[in-house]
């Protein structure tokens, strides 16, 4: 196959996707027989149904959750911002391997937006990386810079949810 250079994408907006994107990416890939590593700040908590099924049948999509949970406004910072340095430092570790063709990180943007990881940190690794490197980034509140720096930016925009309704996540289709 042969090798391009590699793409910034990134998923952002307020409304449902982002995730299922950055995965749809990853099954895509995987056709082709491309080697996916996604990262998952901010979630670790509730095992997800991607998680159940890529260790098991897709082995070309390894998901590495990261997470303490949701954050709130008041609760105690430090244990996301250590879960998210944990989740950061494996990545790295992990591409020294060098045979991942796509990265997924996310929710990355709420990592940075919330401050957990410096936004400097990252546009360092975005242009000190592997240049075959595709990385896909996922969260709400993308920053302008990580826009600029992007190849590809989708905003997912959210006109109706059933959240609103008082309606939990739902299995299977939100997580």
């Amino acid at each position: 196959m042969k090798k391009h250079k590699g793409v910034v994408v990134v998923f952002t907006g307020d409304g449902k996707g982002k995730t299922t994107a950055a995965l749809g990416v990853a099954l895509r890939a995987s056709g082709y027989g491309m080697q996916t590593l996604m990262v998952q700040f901010m979630k670790g908590q509730v095992r997800s149904g991607e998680e159940n099924v890529c260790p098991a049948g897709l082995k070309s999509i390894e998901i590495h959750p990261f997470g303490a949970g949701y954050f709130w406004k008041g609760d105690d910072r430090k244990p996301h911002v250590e879960a998210v340095q944990e989740g950061w430092l494996f990545m790295k570790d992990r591409l020294k391997k060098k045979k991942y063709d796509i990265l997924i990180l996310d929710e990355l943007n709420v990592a940075v937006d919330k401050r957990f990881l410096p936004l400097a940190e990252v546009t360092d690794f975005l242009r000190r990386r592997d240049s075959s490197l595709h990385v896909i980034i996922t969260g709400r509140n993308a920053r302008a810079r990580l826009i600029s720096m992007a190849d590809i930016v989708t905003e997912m925009k959210e006109m109706k949810h059933i959240y609103k309704k008082g309606v939990p996540a739902i299995e299977g289709l939100d997580y």
